[in-house]
Formats: C-alpha cells, structure tokens, sequence
C-alpha cells in the first residue's frame, strides 16, 4: 500500500483525536513560542480539516509533520503519533533527502527501504555523543526546536538523557536528522567513522 501524503495523514491524525485531546493540540499549537506563530483566529472553534490546511501553509508539510507530532507526544497522544510517524514514514524520507540535497553522504539514506544513520545507530550515538549543546545550538538555528525545549534539554544532568530526550522529539524528522548527522561530522568525525564500520 502507497503511503499516505503528510496533509492527509496529518488530517487523519487529528481526527483520531477525542474532543478534549483535540482541543489541548490546538493550545499547545497556539503557546508555541517559535516562529512563525499560528494566530488563534485561524485555530479556535476550526474543525480538524482546517487546522490541517493551517498547519501545512504555515510550516511546510515537513515541518507541519514534526510539529504534530512533538504536539502529540507533548499531550500524551503517543499512539497517534506512532500511527502518524508510521503513515509518513516514506514520504518524511524523501522529502528531508530532497531538502538535504546531498544524498547518502549526509546520513540519508540511498533507497526509500534504507536506514537513515541516525536510526540505525540511535544505541551507540545516545551512549557516545558527550557535547549535546552543539547540536541542540543548531536545531535552535534552524528552528527545529523551540527555545523551551532548549532548556528542558540543556537542564538535564546527563548527554545520555538529553539524547534520549532528542530521540523522542525533533529526531523524528529526516530534515532534521541531517542537521543532526552534519553537526555529528562536524565535530564527532571519529565518531561516525567508527560507526560506519559497525554492521
């Protein structure tokens, strides 16, 4: 079966929502400090059609995708998210490859069946990337996360924690993986040379 297009799978996933978990995405999306912000107009007493559309032309579908998704595990929706993640899987793939535009050198995969490098050592780079702060410096940059999240991340006493915290979060998205490869490259080359040698 073809996967599901982002905005529908987007639409899907937020129609599986009950009305009160439904209406907790809308407040969380509405508090988001980052830019650029939804204005609650645009939100508020809208049906789960339109949040979609709101969603897609204000981030991007890639970005709209991520957004949702870190939305959901933030209000404990951790099965709809799967089924999001998993309907997405394909096209999220593809599309951060197109935006990387730097096939398999980057980390992302060859082929659409292919393991993304920071999927398929997600064990090894948790225990052995020590100097988190850089990377999280980037996806600020980039606007993969939230100043917020920045925080939370940088509080927690231990790199393993705030890698498993990253894991759980912006590390769903390819694009933003490719961030996080490069960085890696960047300042861990030894690291992902020991890696790439790993079966």
């Amino acid at each position: 079966m073809a996967p599901k297009t982002i905005r529908k799978a987007i639409a899907d996933a937020l129609e599986d929502l009950s009305k009160s978990d439904y209406d907790k995405f809308c407040f969380y999306l509405l508090s988001r400090e980052e830019e650029p912000k939804v204005r609650r107009n645009r939100v508020e007493d809208k049906g789960f059609l339109v949040v979609t559309e709101v969603l897609v032309k204000t981030f991007t579908e890639t970005r709209a995708l991520t957004i949702t998704l870190q939305i959901l595990r933030e209000i404990d929706c951790n099965d709809v998210a799967d089924r999001l993640e998993k309907d997405t899987r394909a096209n999220s793939s593809n599309s951060g490859s197109a935006e990387s535009s730097a096939g398999g050198s980057d980390g992302t995969p060859s082929g659409a069946e292919a393991e993304h490098f920071v999927d398929k050592h997600q064990l090894q780079l948790i225990n052995r990337v020590y100097h988190v702060s850089s990377i999280l410096d980037e996806l600020l940059q980039k606007k993969f996360i939230q100043k917020e999240f920045y925080k939370e991340t940088l509080a927690l006493p231990t790199s393993e924690a705030q890698m498993r915290k990253l894991y759980l979060g912006p590390l769903q998205n390819t694009a933003c993986k490719d961030i996080f490869y490069k960085v890696l490259e960047k300042d861990n080359q030894y690291l992902i040379e020991d890696l790439k040698k790993m079966k």
